[in-house]
């Protein structure tokens, strides 16, 4: 068993050291294929077993050589929850600002600071303002309500959140 495992753990740190010479090219920076996933290796009863001394000659590995992680796929961080943020000092607050943050809140938006939804309303008039068309002002006002960090994709889709605001900009803070 222990000269099964040396031969294992050889063929495994010959693998390893052919893949990153492998990795080591002549420079060129263009693709002109698409890559293999397909290997060849050595049968694990003709590989060296001076590669690695097994086990039982008084060697001990340094390193166990293992599969690489398997991708995983790019999770979202977690919302900051809404009372890890000092509150804003709403008495300097106008009323135009407090309408257009109670509106929101009736619709399902809580900003994490009252700042980033004036300043997405702000966008909004501005852009209005300036002509531009509602799908324009979209992409951005969607890219700001989701880089809030109270907002949560599971409560509702970003492009809502972005149209709420929009909407409610709109009506209760372009004036």
């Amino acid at each position: 068993m222990h000269r099964t495992r040396g031969k294992v753990m050889g063929v495994a740190v010959a693998l390893a050291a052919t893949g990153l010479l492998a990795a080591c090219g002549d420079n060129d920076s263009t693709a002109s294929s698409t890559p293999s996933l397909s290997t060849t290796a050595a049968p694990a009863s003709q590989a060296p077993t001076s590669a690695a001394p097994a086990p039982d000659q008084g060697a001990t590995p340094s390193a166990e050589v293992s599969a690489p992680p398997a991708a995983e796929s790019p999770e979202r961080p977690e919302p900051v929850p809404t009372d890890a943020v000092p509150p804003a000092n709403t008495s300097t607050l106008g009323d135009k600002d407090k309408k257009f943050l109670d509106a929101l809140a009736t619709k399902g938006i809580t900003p994490s600071t009252p700042d980033i939804a004036l300043s997405i309303g702000a966008y909004v008039c501005q852009g209005s303002a300036a002509g531009a068309s509602d799908q324009d002002l979209m992409t951005f006002v969607s890219a700001m309500a989701g880089s809030d960090p109270s907002f949560d994709p599971a409560k509702m889709p970003v492009e809502q959140a972005g149209k709420i605001y929009l909407d409610t900009a709109k009506q209760t803070y372009c004036s």
